[in-house]
């Protein structure tokens, strides 16, 4: 429907057929349990079971799991309780108090696999946290850290072969791949989690084949979407998800609404509400409320129309959901006016304004806030690779130790020593490579603050304000990742953009840009900092600004024989005539981004042993295309 349902469905816990019958045949066996970790064992088995139906009852267990698992410094039962605490709140809509609880289970995993790496059970256990750290990033729209957290659960159930876990990890990371837009490679990973699914009889597909339907719904393709629908429809009742359940029947509704079919669709959206009412779900209540009062707005019976819109504006109200607030308002502030009450009217159309408002500033803040995160995560996550890099050194070392003692004295020496100049060599070329990057910084900067300095004489005050800001989030970009040897892809082309759009305001819109990217670049690929950058400004300042007319740059990402293609594009007025205006110009000016960028380029060659190159040409303008080396972000 709208942005309220973007979240489609996502797997954070195991779906149980007959779920009272086994809570029934848990609350049975707990007298009979006669150690405390065998009670700690049941108390969490009854809190995961408890989670969809009842959170409340989940926190109560958990909490009884705790007090006893901490009495017996039972690590397992530990680690286990706060899962389920997390899941509860994750239910209940506290984010912030479920990341706490996944993260202290995560530590707790981690360090009885140092002790037991072998263990199964810490191994799901991790890969349960990781998983449900991916749902809270992805609900935060901070899908990179959402899909690194899906890909560190998915890499441990397929060591250890969990068929299920996989098919949930395939299916989380289709839902992100989902919000951010990307269908197609949503729809790969649903079907990969579906066939698994279906080839071990999983009872979560229903709610993949929901996934599935909604792409092709959107896609236009509604008698595909229909057919998956309607196998999820057969399936729902045999499994006690509720939740998803109640979804499907939204869904449902939305397709026999686009249909014609107003009453299948008010059907459908009732059943939706009955199944959220039975789990005191308001925040998918409030959605069925307010789809079941746009039916009836659209059929003019909007006296009716107005209860649902009013009572599901209370409910997104009352548990604080924004989003459901804003679409609700304005509906309430429609009904009000075809029922010829403009006082009413005007009173809901003002709170539709602030609600809007005030998602506006949300996403901006949001926006912020996960820029800080993602820095923040790959700052920790470099000092793990750091221990890592340490402690394989030092086993390096110690073997080489025992070797010696053998009596491969002299040999393993020359060969360490070996190893060591190679070592030092790339080391050598890594630090040469950092030193041009920071070569590269203050003449990006540089260049910038001329730029702003030009702006501020030709447009005055107000004008350069606005390109004040571009420029201060330009330069949180550039410093964020100007310490690292790798940028990703997104934070590439967001820079660009930035820096494309305050080009555009310096020049009064001399030129139109844009940039594209191919579905074979993943989104985990990298590139060295600032490399695109002096080919851009070259063409817009040799290329674009010396023409007369309007002109059109084009970047473009693409992956072809095993590399990454970069391809900057402007039809401005060519290689031969810029030439020939520098040498008629009477100040000179010698640019030391395209050398130092060439000088880069040559040392990534010899460092990872891969080609990188550089190719311009002149085509009614310049095509610059760089070819290189594949990389991926750890």
């Amino acid at each position: 429907m709208k942005t309220i349902v973007k979240i489609l469905v996502l797997f954070y816990s195991s779906i149980a057929i007959s779920q009272n019958t086994t809570i029934d045949s848990l609350k049975r066996i707990m007298p009979f349990a006669k150690t405390d970790t065998a009670r700690v064992n049941v108390y969490n088995h009854l809190a995961n079971e408890y989670k969809e139906i009842n959170p409340d009852s989940t926190l109560y267990f958990s909490k009884i799991a705790l007090k006893l698992s901490k009495k017996q410094s039972y690590q397992y039962g530990i680690a286990n309780s706060y899962i389920n605490t997390g899941n509860a709140f994750i239910v209940l809509g506290k984010y912030d108090e479920a990341k706490n609880s996944f993260i202290t289970a995560n530590k707790i995993y981690q360090k009885e696999l140092d002790d037991d790496s072998d263990n199964v059970d810490f191994q799901k256990g991790l890969a349960r946290t990781y998983a449900s750290l991916g749902v809270i990033y992805s609900q935060e729209s901070n899908y990179y850290v959402a899909l690194e957290n899906y890909q560190k659960a998915l890499n441990i159930y397929q060591k250890i072969g969990l068929k299920t876990g996989i098919s949930k990890a395939l299916n989380n990371i289709g839902v992100v791949y989902k919000s951010q837009g990307n269908n197609e490679k949503a729809l790969q990973y649903f079907i990969k989690a579906l066939k698994i699914q279906i080839e071990i009889g999983e009872q979560t597909a229903p709610v993949t084949m929901t996934n599935i339907g909604v792409i092709y719904f959107e896609k236009n393709d509604v008698n595909t979407a229909y057919s998956y629908y309607k196998k999820a429809d057969g399936l729902f009742p045999k499994t006690n998800n509720i939740r998803g359940f109640a979804l499907l029947k939204n869904y449902l509704g939305d397709y026999y609404k686009k249909l014609n079919k107003l009453i299948d669709a008010e059907i459908n959206y009732k059943k939706s509400l009955e199944l959220y009412n039975s789990i005191q779900n308001k925040f998918g209540a409030s959605l069925a409320l307010y789809n079941l009062g746009q039916l009836y707005a659209e059929q003019k019976q909007y006296g009716k129309a107005m209860e649902y819109a009013m009572t599901s504006l209370n409910y997104a109200k009352e548990i604080g959901v924004l989003d459901q607030t804003y679409h609700s308002e304005k509906l309430v502030s429609e009904l009000y006016g075809f029922l010829n009450k403009p006082v009413e009217s005007l009173h809901h159309y003002k709170n539709y304004i602030t609600a809007r408002d005030s998602i506006t500033n949300l996403e901006n803040n949001k926006k912020f806030v996960q820029a800080e995160m993602n820095f923040e995560y790959k700052k920790r996550e470099a000092l793990l690779a750091e221990q890592n890099k340490r402690r394989t050194l030092l086993t390096l070392f110690s073997i080489i130790g025992g070797l010696l003692v053998i009596g491969l004295i002299f040999l393993l020496y020359n060969r360490s020593q070996v190893k060591k100049r190679l070592t030092l060599q790339k080391e050598v070329a890594e630090y040469e490579q950092k030193a041009l990057h920071l070569q590269m910084n203050p003449h990006f900067v540089f260049n910038c603050l001329g730029s702003i300095s030009s702006f501020i004489v030709q447009n005055g005050t107000d004008s350069a304000l606005k390109y004040l800001s571009k420029f201060s989030k330009l330069m949180r970009l550039t410093l964020e990742y100007s310490k690292g040897s790798l940028i990703p892809i997104d934070k590439e082309i967001e820079s660009l953009q930035n820096y494309l759009e305050l080009e555009q305001l310096r020049f009064h819109n001399k030129f139109d840009f844009s940039i594209t990217s191919t579905e074979k670049v993943e989104f985990n690929m990298g590139l060295p900092p600032l490399l695109i950058q002096p080919f851009v400004e070259n063409a817009i300042l040799h290329g674009l600004v010396p023409k007369e007319e309007k002109g059109k740059i084009n970047i473009n990402f693409d992956v072809e024989d095993n590399q990454l293609i970069c391809t900057i594009t402007d039809d401005g007025i060519g290689i031969s005539k810029s030439k020939q205006i520098k040498e008629n110009s009477v100040k000179a000016h010698k640019s030391m981004a395209l050398e130092i960028t060439k000088k880069r380029l040559e040392i990534m060659e010899a460092t990872i042993s891969k080609s990188a190159q550089i190719d311009i040409k002149e085509d009614n303008g310049t095509i610059v295309t760089l070819r290189l080396p594949i990389q991926y972000i750890q």
